[in-house]
């Protein structure tokens, strides 16, 4: 299942890096792609969206 989220609150490459690391804590095989110019992350993943959002929360960012 392919999620897309907007992250507003994503500024540069080392917030993408965390947002990566922290959805791959909870599947470790999913495909993360996230853009901090146009503050979208595009994740691959089997786990549930919501499981998937709190992850990110989790780590600090805003989740629309």
């Amino acid at each position: 299942m392919t999620l897309q989220f907007k992250v507003p609150d994503m500024a540069c490459a080392a917030c993408a890096t965390t947002i990566t690391s922290a959805v791959t804590a909870v599947d470790p095989a999913a495909k993360v792609a996230a853009d901090p110019q146009t503050k979208q992350v595009n994740i691959e993943t089997q786990q549930p969206e919501a499981t998937v959002k709190q992850a990110i929360v989790a780590a600090g960012y805003t989740v629309e």
